[in-house]
């Protein structure tokens, strides 16, 4: 009886411990609306997005109030108008709030209340208010996409039987910075809107246009609010043209819309050119090895953006510059539009994140030119990595991109999985230049890496055949989803049961570390990147679904977000990038062999007869602003399995029954 109750308990226990944490029940705050999401207002709320163009960031904190009224602050961000010191965080910022909005009266009365009735966002902000039966105010905004500025246009409707007289009050406040206080002297902040009056009849409309800039002091801005939500609406559509997913959920197609907008829109005209930055009001005119060489630039050259494909070489070639004979780390961060650096946590494993990240993108770009550019700072990266390698081929570093949040003691799983995937990238690509040689040379350093990233930190882990994360780690953590993002499939199985377990899913993803309740969306992206990529697809639906749905139509839209506690879930753009990866990488498998060709493994979830990826401007496809050309993926159901058809241009590259199984080879003409 003590032997068959202890087996029963044991069996209990086990089942338990690979059980997986089912998603929560979800229910939407916001619902689609054609390319757009809308909220119907009807109770308290309260959100925040961020908006950007190549000189200005707005972060627009909004919602509906205990007395039904709007919410409305306006926190915008001139990132190269330079504060001093000129650190990381040196944009000069301003809010805004009641105060920078025109007063209004109706029929000779000021207006007291605006109800805040729907939020609808399409990539510009409608806000409609009712100011009294029959008239509708929609404030619009948007960031100017070139100059320094934010633009709001309000739109007062007559919605009622009778005429109504309307007065708009010109707003005009200025404020001069004291000159040294700024990097480039004084600077400029202005908030604008002409007077406007007269009689609106029944079904008629008029607006007045708000502009809130920043300029050097004896520089001219001249915006055209209508120019601006024109060309704002024209390059969001550009966007949502290229790179296009089909498939049966809406929801899955508009997030990864949404995701393209955020990680192609906080693109910066900075003096040392243009430059990505994940934004939050913090982090702009800069770059990190992670967030930038790691995250997003391997993106960019899949939308086929120029100014992102830009930025990316940019951010490289600002790397390049810190590469030394001595091999000193180069800085986890330069920063002041490459003026300066931020290297405050040490050697974070960078050179692996973007020897990683560079030979991504320049497989990716499928450009000879650019491959050859790029090949010495990867060269450099590796070499580094190698020189920190000790005796049983685990590469050491200070920390990890947490920079200290949590342990990762003196070796640790991310920057080893990193350097193997630099590795392994730097193979196919000098492959692709014709040194064979030396490919075979590095994908020998790579395999001989990845056994000893099996031997140092596979580990059984809270039950499971997983990793830990450093030597001495005794509790799960986010990062063992790497391996699987980077083909180690050695403890997939265990891994994989480990990364939907109650001790790491929680309704907000994949916790940072088991029995803590910190999350940071980017390992949770990694996580469904590596789970589908692995072969898991019905397991990894209803958790993508599930975070999907959440983040685009849930309490904080419509993007993936940055971290909780720490930044309050601020909208920072390249784990948007990291989203639109889930699918590119992980829903359709596409995996670069070199710089014309590529694998894909399209599965097709439960349920769907068919999905699509369009206009894939990679590997040489080239560039395009129309939407109509590129590489085509889509992939139907059949009573045998899977038919594929890859197209370029218009011209079929491939067209074969599949079973599901070994990844297709897709090769694109010379």
């Amino acid at each position: 009886m003590p032997g068959k109750f202890s087996s029963a308990f044991l069996a209990a226990l086990l089942a338990a411990a690979t059980a997986s944490a089912a998603p929560p029940a979800f229910t939407p705050r916001w619902q689609l609306d054609g390319n757009a999401i809308r909220w119907q207002v009807k109770d308290v709320h309260r959100d925040q997005l961020e908006m950007s163009g190549r000189q200005v960031s707005a972060v627009i904190d909004y919602g509906s109030q205990p007395d039904g009224t709007l919410l409305l602050e306006r926190t915008v961000v001139w990132p190269m108008l330079r504060t001093i010191p000129d650190d990381t965080h040196a944009s000069l910022i301003r809010k805004f709030g009641a105060e920078a909005s025109p007063a209004i009266e109706i029929d000779g009365r000021a207006v007291s209340t605006e109800r805040l009735q729907q939020v609808r966002f399409d990539g510009r902000l409608a806000l409609q208010s009712e100011l009294a039966p029959g008239l509708v105010l929609t404030r619009t905004l948007t960031p100017s996409p070139t100059e320094p500025a934010l633009v709001e246009r309000l739109e007062l409707a007559n919605t009622g039987k009778n005429a109504r007289r309307y007065s708009f009050a010109a707003l005009e406040r200025s404020e001069t910075t004291p000159a040294e206080k700024g990097t480039h002297g004084a600077y400029v902040v202005e908030v604008r809107s002409p007077a406007r009056q007269g009689e609106l009849a029944p079904g008629a409309r008029v607006h007045v246009d708000l502009i809130i800039s920043g300029r050097l002091q004896n520089d001219m801005v001249y915006v055209d609010g209508g120019e601006a939500l024109q060309e704002r609406a024209r390059k969001v559509q550009q966007w949502r043209a290229n790179l296009v997913l089909e498939t049966p959920e809406p929801a899955l197609d508009a997030m990864f819309a949404f995701a393209k907008v955020r990680a192609a829109e906080s693109i910066f005209s900075t003096r040392g050119g243009l430059l990505h930055g994940p934004g939050g009001t913090r982090y702009y005119a800069a770059i990190w090895a992670n967030d930038q060489a790691e995250y997003i630039n391997p993106f960019f050259p899949y939308l086929g953006d120029r100014a992102g494909v830009q930025s990316a070489l940019t951010s490289f070639g600002m790397f390049a510059r810190y590469m030394n004979a001595d091999f000193k780390p180069i800085p986890s961060s330069i920063i002041a539009e490459g003026r300066s650096y931020w290297n405050g946590a040490g050697d974070r494993g960078d050179c692996a994140m973007i020897s990683y990240g560079a030979s991504q993108f320049a497989l990716a770009q499928g450009d000879s030119g650019t491959a050859r550019q790029l090949l010495p700072l990867i060269d450099w990266c590796l070499e580094f990595t190698r020189r920190k390698r000790d005796a049983q081929g685990i590469v050491h570093s200070d920390s990890d991109e947490l920079e200290g949040r949590f342990p990762a003691g003196k070796a640790n799983l991310s920057t080893n999985v990193l350097a193997y995937g630099g590795l392994q990238g730097a193979a196919r690509l000098v492959a692709s230049l014709g040194d064979t040689q030396r490919a075979s040379q590095l994908r020998q350093e790579a395999e001989a890496q990845r056994a000893a990233i099996e031997h140092y930190f596979g580990a059984r882990m809270a039950g499971y055949d997983t990793y830990r994360y450093y030597d001495g780690n005794e509790k799960l953590r986010a990062w063992i989803a790497l391996p699987l993002a980077l083909g180690i499939s050695e403890r997939q199985r265990g891994t994989v049961d480990a990364l939907l377990s109650p001790q790491l899913w929680s309704e907000n993803g994949v916790l940072t570390e088991a029995g803590d309740k910190t999350f940071w969306d980017r390992s949770t992206l990694y996580a469904l990147r590596g789970l589908l990529k692995a072969g898991e697809l019905e397991r990894t639906m209803p958790y993508l679904r599930y975070y999907s749905n959440r983040r685009l139509l849930g309490e904080h839209v419509p993007y993936a977000v940055e971290a909780w506690p720490e930044g309050q879930q601020r909208h920072l753009s390249a784990e948007s990038g990291l989203y639109a990866r889930v699918v590119t990488e992980g829903l359709f498998g596409i995996e670069a062999t070199s710089l014309r060709s590529f694998t894909t493994t399209p599965r097709l979830p439960k349920g769907w007869p068919r999905m699509a990826l369009r206009h894939i401007r990679a590997f040489g496809a080239g560039e395009g602003d129309d939407g109509s050309a590129g590489i085509d993926i889509v992939t139907t159901r059949t009573p045998r399995g899977q038919r594929v058809l890859v197209s370029l241009n218009g011209k079929t590259l491939l067209d074969q029954a599949w079973d599901g199984k070994a990844p297709l080879l897709v090769t694109l003409p010379e």
